[in-house]
C-alpha cells in the first residue's frame, strides 16, 4: 500500500509539473510563394493574375490552401472583421520594394504582414485599380516610396480602421 501511495503522488508531481510548462511556440507555416493561376480573391472572387499591385494571403490552421487577396486592405479586413475565423496561422503580404520594373513581384517577395512598414493615403493606384495599403519590408524603402508619391506610414498595429472599411478616394 505504500509503494502504491508512492507511485501514486510521484505521478500526481510529474501531472503538476507538467501543467505549469508552456506550449512550445511553433513557428507560423511559410508563405505559398507561387501564386496559383486559379487563385481567387477571397471577398471579390476574381482571379489574382488579372490586377497589378501587391497581394495577400491569410494561412488558417483549420485549412489547407491559403485564404488569397487582391488588395491588401481586404487582408486588414479580414483580420478585424468579427465574423472572420480568428484561427490565423500566419499572414503574408508582398513587399512592393521587390517589384520589377512591369510590376510583378517575385516569388520571394512574400514577407510577415505583421513586420510590414504600410503607405496609406498615397497616390499610387494598388491592386484592383484603387487606393490600397502598400506594404514594404524596410522602413527607408517605405519612406523612398512616401517621397515620391506621398501618404502616410504606418504598422500593421497602428491601421486605422476607418482607412480600411471607410470610402478613400485617390488623392
Amino acid at each position: 500500500m505504500k509503494k502504491l501511495r508512492t507511485f501514486l503522488l510521484l505521478c500526481l508531481g510529474l501531472i503538476l509539473a507538467a501543467c505549469g510548462q508552456p506550449e512550445p511556440i511553433q513557428a507560423p507555416p511559410p508563405p505559398v510563394v507561387q501564386i496559383p493561376h486559379t487563385a481567387v480573391g477571397h471577398y471579390c472572387g476574381m482571379y489574382l493574375f488579372e490586377h497589378q499591385g501587391p497581394k495577400g494571403q491569410i494561412l488558417l490552421r483549420e485549412r489547407e490552401a491559403p485564404l488569397w487577396f487582391t488588395t491588401i486592405r481586404e487582408v486588414f479586413a479580414y483580420t478585424m472583421l468579427p465574423e472572420e475565423s480568428k484561427a490565423i496561422a500566419a499572414t503574408y503580404v508582398q513587399d512592393m520594394a521587390q517589384r520589377d520594373q512591369d510590376g510583378q513581384f517575385p516569388e520571394q517577395a512574400w514577407i510577415p504582414a505583421q513586420d510590414a512598414w504600410y503607405l496609406i493615403y498615397s497616390r499610387y493606384t494598388g491592386g484592383m485599380g484603387t487606393i490600397d495599403a502598400l506594404p514594404f519590408s524596410q522602413e527607408q524603402a517605405a519612406k523612398d516610396f512616401q517621397q515620391q508619391h506621398g501618404g502616410q506610414l504606418v504598422r500593421f498595429a497602428d491601421m486605422p480602421e476607418n482607412y480600411i472599411f471607410g470610402a478613400v478616394a485617390l488623392p
